[in-house]
């Protein structure tokens, strides 16, 4: 009976400059990739929405996310507070608080 060798993988998630956790050598993020289990689709279904990752690259984030959920939700709940507060700075910046109204407004005009 031959004996398998067993060797530890290297994770295949990297932080980003601006913080974001990324799957690969690609731009999915990890967010992204969690998004989709948790709405039910499989590793093989999530492959065929990120052609860029392989099904290892799926299974690993997965795996990470089920052995550090703690941590892993504490960043996903970072994530969307930074999502929320640039959504309401863009509105601010850009003055998009009744921009519906007012193109509405200047079509009728």
């Amino acid at each position: 009976m031959s004996q398998i060798e067993i060797h530890s993988i290297t994770l295949p998630l990297k932080v980003d400059e601006a913080g974001g956790i990324r799957v690969g050598q690609t731009r999915v993020t990890l967010d992204s990739l969690l998004v989709a289990y948790q709405s039910g689709s499989t590793p093989e279904e999530i492959a065929v929405q990120y052609p860029t990752l392989t099904l290892a690259e799926i299974y690993a984030g997965i795996t990470y996310y089920l052995t550090h959920p703690q941590q892993v939700e504490e960043y996903l709940d970072q994530r969307r507070h930074q999502a929320e507060h640039r959504r309401q700075q863009i509105a601010r910046d850009n003055n998009l608080v009744g921009l519906r109204q007012r193109l509405l407004d200047r079509r009728q005009s």
